[in-house]
């Protein structure tokens, strides 16, 4: 048997029937790493010595008990693991040590999960490639002269070379479901504040959100029930009753209506991808589900305003890293502004910089009306628009991303044509609302991915749209690596 090959509600059920053990997982999925990661490099730390005594201490256990039981789980590197360096792919943070657990990571330590290690990803989550980590460049396991996307590409790309079979990752416009669908996996981003951003690394603390990346749509949606929980830490934590997703998956999707986006369709779209995505529309609808065509006024106003507001809330929150308070100091000592500048010059790399100028800029005086201010007023109308949609509809369903995953070395693309990446992903962020990726098949050999957008608090529903749609589908995608 390749346990790295079974899915993670397998292997739980596998070692709670005694047919497993923990350690023999835990030794499965490092022996594989050890085989491919040279080539995807998705890891800047890894944690074997702590993840085999966990593994250990769990095959010790009598009763065992945990949503998580036993899985392996790895983790973006801007999500703190006590013991665990914590660096958000970025020089400023090169040799920080985390010194506490994030709220998320207590959970899956009570609902006994192994974390086996840190994952590579853009500089502060800023990029949609991978390429701007300060460290590496991941590779993707389904070709390793493409990229993996991004930002949380180590994420996506660890789970498609099964060197993990869950990973955390985190989505402020597209992060965790762009890089899912480049990769061939699950990708989901819940209701904002479903899940504890508290011991999460801050870019925009308004678009943010930890999301989860699996092998199919049940992983998926046992970690959210693991992690799903009210944190009086974190003050955008939501007080609600969470329903447990991964108890209540039927996959009948009979009877709901879903609304393909005009807009969406246009030129920008690669044909292939476009196809593809209709072949996805036509499964739906041989599944009982109603299809309608609708357009949004406000779509394209999505990107502009998403970076404005992301780039503002970016500048504020990396304000803290000055060498003073936080991140790495400079040796220049010409006084305290020389420190300030020197260290963010050579702790932040160029994306970075680039969007603390233009967040700084926007909220500078005499720009912060015209530009900031105006962003929120059209993040307003886009909300608003959207609430009119899910009025008459349970879910909007689009391409996850207008191609296929780009060569790493493809000089053409630039920061601003990667931003276009985001086009169908990003207003999912803007209004808080959930979001999945499902693979949908492939286009000369790399995966692409269909998204399903719900309303606010409805992640029960659009999941279940998902499973319904990867259980008659029935892809099976694994790299060849």
């Amino acid at each position: 048997m390749d346990i790295y090959k079974l899915k993670a509600s397998e292997i739980r059920s596998l070692i709670i029937e005694g047919k497993l053990t923990a350690t023999q997982v835990v030794e499965s999925f490092f022996e594989r790493i050890e085989k491919v990661e040279k080539s995807v490099d998705a890891f800047l730390t890894l944690d074997k010595k702590g993840a085999l005594e966990k593994a250990k201490e769990l095959d010790s256990i009598e009763k065992k008990e945990g949503l998580l039981f036993g899985v392996p789980i790895a983790l973006k590197d801007n999500i703190s693991v006590k013991n665990l360096k914590n660096t958000s792919a970025s020089l400023m943070l090169e040799n920080f040590i985390a010194p506490y657990d994030a709220s998320l990571v207590e959970k899956i330590k009570k609902e006994n999960g192994i974390i086996i290690g840190k994952l590579n990803m853009d500089e502060f989550a800023m990029g949609s490639s991978t390429k701007y980590s300060a460290f590496k460049e991941t590779r993707n396991p389904f070709d390793l002269n493409r990229v993996p996307g991004g930002s949380s590409g180590g994420s996506a790309a660890a789970v498609a070379a099964r060197e993990v079979p869950l990973s955390l990752g985190t989505d402020t416009g597209g992060s965790v479901r762009q890089p899912s669908a480049f990769c061939g996996v699950v990708g989901f981003k819940p209701t904002y504040g479903n899940i504890s951003r508290y011991g999460v690394t801050a870019f925009a603390s308004t678009l943010d959100q930890v999301g989860i990346i699996g092998n199919d749509v049940l992983d998926v949606a046992m970690l959210s029930d693991a992690i799903s929980f009210h944190d009086e830490k974190d003050s955008t934590s939501n007080d609600i009753d969470y329903k447990m997703l991964s108890g209540n998956l039927k996959g009948d999707i009979k009877g709901y209506k879903l609304a393909v986006i005009n807009n969406f369709l246009d030129d920008s779209l690669d044909k292939d991808v476009k196809k593809n995505f209709e072949k996805s529309v036509k499964l739906l609808e041989s599944l009982g589900a109603e299809i309608e065509y609708t357009d949004l006024k406000y779509s394209e106003y999505s990107l502009p305003a998403y970076h404005i507001i992301s780039a503002a809330e970016a500048s504020s929150n990396l304000s803290r890293f000055d060498g003073i308070r936080y991140g790495k100091r400079s040796d220049k000592k010409d006084g305290a502004m020389a420190v300030y500048s020197s260290s963010r010059t050579e702790g932040f790399g160029f994306e970075v910089k680039k969007r603390i100028l233009l967040g700084t800029y926007v909220l500078s005086k005499g720009n912060k009306e015209s530009y900031y201010t105006k962003a929120l007023k059209t993040r307003k109308l886009i909300k608003d628009e959207y609430k009119e949609v899910f009025k008459n509809f349970d879910a909007v369903i689009s391409p996850t991303v207008s191609s296929t995953a780009f060569l790493a070395d493809d000089t053409s693309i630039d920061s601003l044509k990667m931003a276009f990446y985001d086009t169908y992903t990003v207003g999912a962020n803007l209004i808080g609302s959930p979001a999945i990726s499902v693979p949908s098949g492939d286009v000369d050999g790399m995966p692409v991915g269909i998204q399903f957008m719900g309303d606010a608090f409805q992640d029960e529903k659009i999941i279940n749209m998902a499973y319904g749609f990867e259980k008659a589908l029935n892809l099976k995608l694994m790299p060849n690596i």
